[in-house]
């Protein structure tokens, strides 16, 4: 057990780590500005996020992350599954979780909410791309 958990943490783990910067900071700016700017609602603010910066991840994480040469639609088909489950377990589950927790504005939660989500759909998709869509 103790080995299998320790090969998590491999070189893989810290290149998702460098891409998952990239994308957080692309994807926070695309999500925040939607929400806080253009007074998009939360689920569209943040699937925008994802759906925009997934296509920068699926070809960072294929080719440098997990170093996978392959070509072919099985994996494009479980990268994309991989995304969409992870995004709405993660959000389905920050935002309950967050109006739980925290009382204020409604735009004061749902920010919380968008964070808390990021936090969720990060560790779950790393899991995913490694031991499903790009295994």
């Amino acid at each position: 057990m103790y080995k299998k958990i320790r090969s998590l943490f491999d070189a893989s783990m810290f290149k998702f780590i460098v891409v998952g910067i990239i994308n957080t900071i692309v994807g926070t700016t695309i999500m925040m500005v939607l929400y806080n700017v253009a007074h998009c609602g939360y689920w569209f603010s943040s699937g925008m996020n994802y759906f925009l910066t997934s296509i920068l991840s699926y070809f960072l994480n294929k080719y440098f992350t997990f170093q996978n040469k392959k070509r072919s639609w099985k994996i494009v088909i479980r990268f994309i599954l991989n995304i969409m489950i992870c995004y709405f377990l993660a959000y389905g589950l920050a935002e309950p979780l967050v109006k739980l927790l925290v009382s204020g504005r409604k735009s004061f939660v749902e920010n919380i909410s968008m964070l808390v989500g990021m936090v969720f759909f990060t560790a779950l998709n790393y899991l995913g791309q490694r031991f499903f869509a790009f295994k």
